[in-house]
């Protein structure tokens, strides 16, 4: 959990409070520009990742830290993500891209320096195979009367 606190303004007055900032903070953050960036079908696994789509849904969360692990020091942060790509994209251009979203909207936003962000790409998302399921699906509840 990273601490600040805040001053008067000249170098002479005393500080004005203190702003403590959530690891989920940080992991929201961070797996919201993850999800931005073009090319990245998925932030989690597979159980994971079901269970923040079903609770997005229903209770109206963003779950945008599930799959998102961070460490959060007094001035820095470190990001751990797994993700599913989309197939087609070369992935060390789309790592590139994610750790640049990362560490510009977690610095933007929290003042936190992002000194590492570590990427596990568990699958590759290849368009047509949910469709294929489902319609397998129907086939032998059809068969089956």
């Amino acid at each position: 959990m990273a601490e600040f606190e805040t001053s008067g303004g000249s170098s002479g007055e005393k500080t004005r409070g203190r702003t403590t900032i959530a690891d989920g903070v940080v992991a929201t953050i961070a797996g919201i520009a993850i999800r931005e960036t073009e090319g990245v079908h998925s932030v989690g696994r597979g159980a994971s990742k079901a269970i923040g789509a079903v609770a997005g849904r229903v209770g109206g969360s963003s779950g945008g830290g599930r799959g998102v692990k961070v460490e959060v020091g007094e001035k820095q942060t470190a990001v751990d993500v797994d993700i599913e790509v989309e197939y087609g994209i070369p992935i060390h251009e789309l790592a590139d891209r994610v750790r640049t979203h990362v560490t510009d909207a977690v610095e933007t936003m929290t003042g936190l320096e992002v000194v590492e962000i570590n990427i596990n790409v568990l699958d590759v998302h290849i368009p047509g195979d949910d469709d294929e399921d489902d319609e397998d699906s129907g086939r032998s509840s059809a068969r089956v009367q």
